[in-house]
């Protein structure tokens, strides 16, 4: 079988790669997947859901030549001349570090924007953790980014998680003030003075050998909040080393994120569709 598909009918790029590898296990497409080994139109692809258009070119690499997903193509989920919503893969920082100053989400997508258009301004309107996937915005002016911000306490926050144990109740909130230990750089839940208020709404959505799948919204933004509360509460997140155990990833996505857009007030619903290897982490 080749290993270039040229796309009839547009669809998913998991279901057309099931039908096409049919001597494949599912598992196994999934790990070519995740290693940076599917191409579409010469850029690396993690994302089963991936919407494919007729005339897509899809190439299927052998492992150990795949493409890193730290430098691969970001794909954006919304664009116009005021934001950019991108999909962050697990492992990539948001924005530089003293540690790793080159390689993070605004470069990168500073780089591709500069091949593709010739440059544009950005801006962060907010970050997520290394490990975690998700929707990550900027802005394409600090006006905007100052707009965005001001606002920002009106945004939804809606994220995916999943958690050791069973939570009982199975849905419900954590109202607890976070404090942030810097020589440790971790949160931590305290009445002390300097702690700040943190609130994390959760809905189980299913549990699976020991492990749940939590629906969770932020109403606050705190450094590390989700993975602070839910070990506070005894529920560490899965794949959590700085607050739990070790595990193939974490298991922290930022799904949705629901905004008014700072020029024309329209609502926006951006959302990341969940990588595979996130729900692996319930099997």
């Amino acid at each position: 079988m080749s290993n270039r598909i040229v796309v009839e009918q547009a669809g998913e790029l998991f279901s057309l790669l099931v039908e096409q590898l049919n001597d494949w296990s599912r598992n196994k497409v999934r790990q070519r997947l995740q290693n940076g080994c599917v191409l579409v139109n010469g850029r690396a692809i993690a994302q089963a859901r991936h919407n494919l258009k007729v005339d897509d070119v899809v190439e299927i690499l052998a492992r150990g030549h795949g493409v890193s997903r730290t430098t691969a193509h970001l794909e954006p989920l919304f664009q116009d001349h005021s934001l950019i919503a991108i999909y962050k893969p697990a492992g990539l920082l948001s924005v530089a570090s003293a540690k790793e100053p080159k390689r993070h989400a605004l470069g990168l997508l500073r780089e591709q924007l500069t091949r593709s258009q010739g440059g544009a301004e950005l801006y962060p309107v907010h970050r997520i953790d290394r490990e975690t996937s998700g929707v990550l915005l900027f802005a394409t002016s600090r006006e905007v980014k100052d707009q965005v911000t001001a606002a920002w306490s009106g945004a939804e926050k809606t994220y995916l998680a999943v958690v050791e144990g069973r939570l009982e109740p199975a849905n419900g909130t954590i109202d607890q003030a976070l404090r942030m230990d810097a020589k440790g750089f971790r949160a931590h839940v305290s009445a002390r003075p300097e702690a700040k208020r943190a609130v994390t709404h959760f809905q189980t959505e299913k549990c699976v050998k020991g492990r749940s799948l939590l629906h969770v919204q932020i109403e606050t933004g705190r450094q590390h909040q989700i993975r602070a509360h839910f070990s506070w509460a005894g529920h560490p997140v899965v794949g959590d080393t700085r607050y739990g155990q070790p595990d193939r990833r974490l298991g922290l996505h930022a799904w949705k994120l629901s905004l008014d857009h700072p020029l024309s007030g329209e609502r926006l619903e951006i959302e990341a569709p969940a990588p595979e290897d996130l729900f692996a982490l319930l099997s």
